[in-house]
């Protein structure tokens, strides 16, 4: 978990890095609420850094699906995403502070926490809670259907774009790529039950980023479009990290918090690498490229997170798996590309 730049409508994968992965992190949203990103006149051509943090995030994107597993061994799931936001947030804020730059208005709060909590604590938090059951590269491959939950609440709204035969095309090719994914691992009993509920959350973790990919495009098009992106992006990881920490204490996971030196170094990796750095370097390489590009990042996080899972954590990998991956991808790319407009 993040909003695709390349598209309107923004419809990209991923919660659980920014924005998730993701996640990211807050790509779907920022990119529409910073025009300046992408709106000067004259943009310079892109360079070895741009392209250096385009390959950045699609690194550390892919990789925290990784993250989130290991980190989960030892530290409860609302607990971990809740502390990784609130401290990625709050160091966002301070290095803010520091320069000078201006927090969004406290008018503008409710609006910084409703987004929060959609593209976080949905977005983000119901990601960590799959992993729990499903396999982490598995999980990236699932949170690829976040276009077809775009799409679909995109066609319901009043001032949104009708499906068309190309989307429906995609969203055909999509579902049965996750069907022939998930439908041999559902078996009877307790651990199949568990693993259609991880299936079932990667949904709800897609909704949340379709929901509020939604009203942060709405909101980006008005007077939001002058806010500072790192510091939009702060108040958001802030708002989401607090409910998550109230959520979790509720469920009692304090009683379950044990830090290891792995899981620990796993969690410090998602909050600086994960949110902090890679969020940062979306921003860059949204700035000096065109969105076509970046907006690629897409279809490589699922590819590096199956890769990592399979060679560190020993996660299964078939050719099934690998042929409903693909599958699953290519739906998301006719979703994507099924817009008779171009975005700049």
């Amino acid at each position: 978990m993040i909003c695709d730049p390349s598209e309107p409508h923004s419809t990209a994968s991923g919660p659980a890095g920014g924005h998730g992965g993701s996640r990211p992190l807050l790509a779907r949203y920022t990119c529409r609420t910073t025009a300046s990103l992408t709106a000067s006149p004259t943009v310079p051509a892109p360079g070895t850094r741009a392209y250096a943090a385009f390959v950045a995030v699609c690194v550390i994107w892919g990789t925290t699906y990784l993250g989130i597993r290991v980190a989960l061994e030892t530290i409860p799931p609302l607990m971990m995403a809740a502390l990784r936001w609130i401290a990625a947030g709050g160091l966002l804020v301070g290095v803010l502070a520091i320069r000078g730059e201006r927090l969004p208005r406290r008018r503008e709060w409710p609006a910084l926490a409703l987004l929060g909590v959609l593209l976080l604590g949905f977005g983000n938090g119901a990601v960590v809670w799959a992993e729990l059951t499903v396999p982490s590269g598995l999980t990236a491959v699932l949170v690829a259907m976040s276009p077809f939950w775009m799409v679909g609440i995109d066609a319901f709204m009043a001032d949104g774009q009708p499906l068309t035969i190309r989307r429906i095309i995609g969203l055909l090719v999509g579902f049965a790529g996750i069907v022939m994914l998930v439908w041999p691992e559902i078996r009877v009993g307790e651990s199949g039950r568990a693993f259609l509920g991880g299936v079932i959350s990667t949904q709800i973790a897609c909704a949340g980023w379709a929901l509020g990919s939604s009203f942060a495009r709405k909101r980006g098009r008005g007077h939001a479009s002058d806010e500072n992106v790192l510091a939009t992006a702060a108040l958001e990881m802030l708002f989401g990290g607090i409910v998550l920490l109230i959520v979790s204490l509720a469920l009692g996971e304090a009683a379950h918090l044990r830090f290891a030196p792995r899981s620990t170094s796993a969690l410090i990796y998602l909050i600086f690498v994960g949110a902090i750095g890679g969020f940062s370097a979306y921003a860059y390489a949204l700035k000096h490229l065109p969105v076509a590009t970046v907006s690629l990042y897409a279809y490589v996080n699922p590819i590096i997170a199956v890769i990592l899972g399979t060679l560190i954590l020993g996660e299964s990998f078939s050719p099934r798996i690998g042929i409903a991956a693909m599958i699953v991808l290519v739906g998301s790319a006719l979703v994507k590309t099924g817009d008779s407009t171009a975005d700049g």
